[in-house]
């Protein structure tokens, strides 16, 4: 399970929702808000936190 970053070209929303990757792949995404299928999914900065051992 992932999360996924989306954005509303129609009212400007940004929201994310909670789904597999196979659910993401066949996914018809809508605003939670306006209900428009006009969503575009936004990749958010990744980082891994590692811990240097001296």
């Amino acid at each position: 399970m992932a999360v996924f970053e989306y954005h509303c070209a129609a009212c400007g929303r940004n929201f994310e929702r909670f789904m597999s990757l196979a659910e993401h792949e066949q996914a018809k995404v809508k605003c939670p808000d306006c209900k428009s299928a006009k969503v575009e999914q936004v990749f958010a900065p990744f980082y891994a936190k590692t811990i240097r051992k001296s």
